[in-house]
């Protein structure tokens, strides 16, 4: 991990932390407010949801759907977490800001009403503000740096498997995601055929009628005047010109139902060729694939090119990378930038699409974008039919 993003990585630790700590007090002082089913069960999703996000995980919304005694479970376990967890991040955080303030602005206070620092070290001269005060800054910031990260992670991961879905509920949950993309891949599929549909009759079709039209009038012509060789050859012309045009038309319907270049490279070129098509840097690793099957690849292939059409239109990036990988039969595709983050399905940026090709696969995207970046986007497909 570069040493930008690992204070990064520290920032939001510690803000969850604070605010894990925070919401564990709310938590107490609220209890019996927060015992009622529906209250709990929103507190608990909110946990739930705001754990994933740190993790880069789909959060596990255990709490919804009536399940309350997973939610109310949840209340004392967070109050006890949330402060025990969030407390030290506090002081550490806290006795940074003391540190600055006494190494800046010690003589704006009084003889007895300075800052303090290690030990309970008062502050009275530049000396003692000069040595103490930076010294507490970089030893309470690398503490930070370290600690911050693993210990929000460990509050999160406690959060999930306080939340986690039993067998039964994984069960029911995976039926009714099931249930939901198969209806969005039907209408995805109707979407796609009255598309098809329409670029041919408005496209294709036009153009082979009036093919036909040219070489019917040239046909006539030839009968009727044989020797008018500069009109037959005219319209014969025309014909030939439409017949190119119509094909160019064909082809680019075709390259949408399945991209040619996927049988013409296979899996490896085709990913080339967008990588290398892609307005930034971007870098290529390919780990040993096997067989993939075709649908497999296609969503892939559509998957990596709309992700690096996002990074280059929205991300500000100034490098990319995309990555595949198969461990047993799972197929792995990370595509990772360094831009702006902030990536969210809800501003159109076609993750929702993406999402909506790899579940069709029941395959799952995990997007961690936050704000400021970097963004990664990990897809994970079974291909091992």
């Amino acid at each position: 991990m570069r040493w930008g993003q690992g204070w990064v990585q520290a920032w939001r630790g510690g803000v969850y932390l604070l605010g894990a700590l925070l919401s564990g007090v709310v938590t107490v002082l609220a209890l019996p407010l927060l015992c009622v089913p529906r209250l709990a069960r929103l507190w608990a999703d909110w946990h739930g949801e705001r754990a994933g996000r740190l993790l880069g995980t789909p959060p596990a919304p255990a709490a919804t759907r009536g399940r309350t005694a997973r939610a109310l479970l949840w209340l004392p376990v967070h109050a006890v977490t949330g402060l025990a967890l969030g407390l030290p991040a506090l002081l550490c955080a806290g006795n940074i800001v003391v540190g600055v303030i006494a190494a800046s602005l010690w003589w704006a206070f009084g003889p007895d009403d300075g800052p303090k620092l290690f030990m309970d070290i008062p502050v009275h001269g530049w000396v003692t503000a000069l040595t103490f005060g930076p010294l507490q800054i970089v030893l309470l910031s690398i503490l930070a740096y370290l600690s911050f990260p693993p210990v929000a992670r460990v509050h999160a991961r406690i959060c999930l498997a306080v939340l986690a879905h039993t067998a039964q509920e994984q069960l029911a949950e995976r039926v009714a995601v099931l249930t939901r993309t198969r209806a969005d891949v039907l209408d995805a599929h109707g979407a796609e055929l009255r598309r098809i549909e329409r670029d041919l009759h408005d496209g294709t079709q036009a153009r082979l009628v009036a093919i036909a039209l040219r070489l019917a009038v040239a046909r006539q012509a030839f009968a009727d005047n044989p020797r008018d060789e500069q009109l037959v050859a005219g319209l014969l012309r025309d014909a030939h010109e439409g017949t190119e045009e119509a094909m160019t038309e064909l082809r680019e319907v075709v390259r949408t139902v399945y991209p040619p270049i996927l049988a013409d490279r296979g899996l490896d070129g085709a990913l080339t060729a967008v990588t290398t098509r892609c307005g930034i840097p971007t870098r290529l690793d390919m780990g040993e694939l096997e067989r993939v099957p075709a649908a497999v690849e296609a969503v892939v292939y559509f998957a990596v090119a709309e992700a690096l059409t996002n990074v280059t239109k929205h991300s500000g990036a100034t490098a990319a990378g995309v990555r595949l990988g198969r461990s047993a039969d799972r197929l792995s595709v990370v595509i990772t930038d360094n831009g702006t983050g902030g990536a969210d399905d809800r501003r159109g940026t076609g993750i929702a699409g993406i999402r909506r090709r790899v579940h069709a696969l029941d395959g799952t995207v995990v997007v961690d974008s936050p704000a400021g970046g970097p963004t990664a986007i990990t897809v994970e497909l079974p291909c091992g039919w």
